[in-house]
């Protein structure tokens, strides 16, 4: 098994569905921004729309950070359109709903299913130069929570621009860091 953080995102040009109407999202369009992909199995689901919502309640205070939030499944953009119009929580979104009825985005990611054509539910954080952060793939019956995503990307920002620190467990923006170093081998 190899891992893919700090490896690059790869090339993609997918239809999305966003602010009502739908568009092009290519690699290029990250360029220079902090990105998640958001990765969940199907629209019309049950576990989905929870964190779909969740994610769209959080919207905002990602924007403030400066990153764009893209929500992935195998479904086409006609199907997000669709959900968009028929559920009240998908309503919400106004991040951009990457359709990816190929596979190759969740292949690239390493979160499709072959036998069912759907995607695991992976979240990747993505810095401006396009390498991957952070990495976190779970079984499809486990929701995620948007709060603790929020904290993590505070974290990678953090020590982006920070090099010689590092955030420890439960860390939170204005919260102590450590400096890596000798003098703390055995002392946590």
């Amino acid at each position: 098994m190899n891992t893919i953080i700090n490896t690059k995102i790869p090339e993609f040009k997918v239809q999305a569905y966003h602010k009502g109407a739908f568009k092009t999202v290519t690699h290029n369009d990250l360029a220079g921004k902090w990105s998640i992909f958001f990765f969940y199995p199907a629209d019309f689901t049950f576990v989905c729309p929870t964190e779909l919502g969740d994610m769209a309640d959080k919207y905002e205070a990602f924007q403030k950070m400066g990153v764009e939030v893209y929500s992935v499944s195998t479904d086409t953009h006609f199907v997000h359109k669709a959900w968009h119009d028929a559920s009240e929580t998908i309503k919400k979104i106004k991040y951009p709903m990457l359709a990816d009825p190929t596979g190759h985005l969740a292949r690239s990611f390493g979160v499709y299913i072959e036998s069912d054509g759907l995607a695991y539910r992976g979240t990747f954080v993505v810095d401006p130069e396009g390498r991957i952060k952070i990495a976190e793939v779970q079984e499809n019956g486990i929701g995620r929570n948007a709060d603790e995503l929020l904290r993590k990307v505070q974290a990678a920002q953090f020590i982006a621009t920070h090099p010689n620190e590092v955030c420890p467990a439960k860390w939170q923006p204005g919260g102590k860091t450590l400096k890596p170093g000798l003098d703390l081998v055995g002392k946590i």
